[in-house]
């Protein structure tokens, strides 16, 4: 029998990817997203279930009596000047983003524990540990999900392994507008070492490797895949 994983935002852009490579080996996901089944359809190897998970109080009944992990692909991309953000920007990033995946997680952790080993995977960003312009709200959120991360993976060892990948500028729906002419996907691809932005594959392989049993001895870990923007610089 093949494994179970829940991939929460599994719909579009990094979860779509990390679903797609999870059942090309044979696996079954569950996806929870907003309006999930207006993007995506119910298959022999997925099902689709729609929940707002900064919701506290979501059904997550349709979870199954054990998953062999889970990701929480749900983000945001609230870029703007520190004094024009008001409290209110702050809280809507936390809720979406640390939030949303505290629910998921202590929705899932019966059915995680019931594995022999088990694994969660969240996600970060390049702008945690270095400094950008305009990223104030969206790094002080995902900073909040790293020590989650963290303090998780010290919590839940040895069942279960909890890291984080770190992610640049890629091209997803939710980074649309960053890179919606040919002028900024160049200022986007000058920005990495590597001298290109990240496609939604780039991170879900690094994120279907920590899901799956090769990655067995990595926990409480922040994997930052962002084209050498976190510890490159081009001169």
């Amino acid at each position: 029998m093949g494994k179970q994983y829940l991939i929460v935002g599994g719909t579009t852009g990094i979860g779509k990817s990390l679903t797609d490579i999870i059942t090309a080996n044979g696996d079954k996901v569950i996806v929870a997203s907003r309006s999930a089944t207006e993007r995506i359809e119910s298959s022999d190897h997925v099902s689709v279930h729609d929940i707002d998970t900064t919701d506290s109080e979501a059904d997550w009944s349709f979870l199954p009596e054990k998953l062999d992990g889970m990701a929480f692909c749900p983000g945001s991309i609230n870029l703007k000047p520190f004094h024009r953000f008001k409290a209110t920007d702050f809280e809507e990033d936390f809720r979406i983003n640390l939030v949303g995946a505290v629910n998921a997680i202590q929705a899932a952790l019966p059915a995680l524990k019931k594995a022999e080993k088990a694994s969660i995977v969240l996600f970060s960003t390049v702008a945690v540990q270095r400094g950008l312009n305009f990223h104030t709200s969206i790094a002080a959120a995902k900073g909040a999900v790293e020590g989650l991360t963290r303090s998780l993976s010290a919590e839940l060892a040895p069942g279960i392994r909890v890291n984080a990948v770190a992610l640049s500028l890629t091209e997803t729906p939710m980074a649309e507008r960053l890179l919606s002419n040919d002028s900024k996907k160049e200022a986007g691809n000058a920005r990495h070492a590597l001298k290109r932005f990240g496609q939604p594959e780039d991170i879900a392989e690094m994120a279907a490797f920590l899901i799956g049993g090769k990655s067995s001895w990595i926990t409480g870990q922040i994997i930052g895949v962002d084209g050498g923007m976190g510890t490159v610089q081009n001169l």
